[in-house]
């Protein structure tokens, strides 16, 4: 059964506590994003920085809250913020996503600056620490196609790196299975709702997101010191459009 949104929310807060006690006396409870995080080698194709300020990205890696909030700490990401892509404008909506059959995945839609950091630096990241590129349909506790691994290329030169990328990280046996990532272009990214923004930020003691996403976060400023900053870019400040 899917862990939608939904239960995600509704988490027994002791319950979850009391698993993070069992973990912390190494039980091996629960998996740790801080032990299965790594860098992958950069691309070896990228995308070349050319006379814009302003670009796009489109990121799907399983619960929104966590992408979002890994990018909003990233140099160069001018907002990140969380959504739905793949599917139509009338069902990119919390619950109908939460189905599994609208053809939506939670997104992230990231705007950066290509002479601060490249997509596939962005790329780079993604795979390390934002998200497991093997699990196929699910992300952690979460299961369903809304909880894809999917990149939703704005142009052919993102989709042309992108499939490079994966075929390099493939043959370089980078991770123990196959990456599952879906490359899907001509997608439209629609906002999620309002209380779905900046959620990492608003509720660090959320037990879900201390488990499953706060690592993330630390996981970056680990591997990627030169690449992350310390306050994020919070939707709450740059707004959303869509």
């Amino acid at each position: 059964m899917s862990a939608s949104p939904l239960v995600r929310q509704t988490v027994p807060a002791l319950a979850v506590g009391m698993l993070l006690v069992l973990a912390a006396f190494g039980l091996g409870i629960l998996p740790t994003s801080a032990e299965t995080a790594r860098v992958v080698p950069a691309p070896a194709v990228d995308d070349p920085a050319g006379p814009a300020t302003s670009q796009v990205a489109v990121l799907a890696g399983g619960c929104f809250w966590g992408v979002q909030g890994v990018f909003q700490h990233v140099e160069g990401v001018t907002s990140a913020v969380s959504g739905y892509a793949g599917g139509a404008r009338e069902t990119a909506d919390y619950d109908k996503v939460g189905s599994g059959r609208t053809g939506h995945a939670e997104a992230v839609r990231i705007t950066y600056d290509p002479r601060k950091i490249t997509f596939g630096r962005l790329l780079q990241i993604y795979f390390s620490v934002a998200h497991d590129p093997t699990e196929l349909n699910r992300q952690g506790p979460d299961i369903g196609p809304q909880y894809r691994s999917t990149i939703f290329p704005a142009s052919d030169e993102q989709a042309r790196v992108a499939k490079a990328y994966i075929e390099q990280l493939d043959r370089a046996k980078i991770f123990g299975a196959k990456i599952v990532t879906t490359i899907e272009p001509g997608r439209a990214f629609y906002p999620a709702e309002a209380y779905h923004q900046d959620y990492l930020t608003l509720h660090p003691n959320h037990p879900y997101i201390v488990i499953n996403d706060l690592p993330k976060v630390a996981n970056l400023k680990r591997l990627f010191p030169d690449s992350s900053r310390v306050e994020p870019v919070l939707v709450a400040k740059t707004g959303v459009s869509n």
